[in-house]
């Protein structure tokens, strides 16, 4: 794979994972634990409160989970086996990296 093509999937990680560090720290407040003060808030209220929450704490995880993923792209990249099917090692099109940069294995190996 040319440096250049290298330089521009680094750039679309890092600019991924910037996206997805500022969505999580933007999210923090609603991932919180949800007060039950009996007094102030409706049972519906609490519930869909919760709901929120969960929902929150899902997305946080898939967030992490794709992080962990760029972060293991990145590592790829600095040791030049990017773009390199960690199975058989023929180069991975760049149309499926193009899809996600993320992805360490070719299309026949992922089958």
């Amino acid at each position: 794979m040319k440096d250049a093509d290298i330089a521009y999937f680094r750039d679309l990680l890092l600019k991924r994972q910037d996206e997805l560090r500022t969505d999580s720290g933007a999210s923090a407040e609603k991932r919180k634990p949800v007060e039950l003060d009996q007094q102030s808030v409706g049972r519906l209220s609490r519930q869909d409160a919760l709901q929120q929450q969960a929902m929150q704490n899902a997305q946080e995880a898939r967030r992490n989970a794709e992080l962990k993923k760029i972060d293991v792209a990145l590592v790829r990249i600095n040791e030049s086996e990017f773009g390199y099917c960690a199975e058989c090692g023929e180069e991975i099109a760049r149309a499926r990296l193009e899809i996600d940069p993320t992805i360490a294995r070719c299309v026949t190996c992922a089958a």
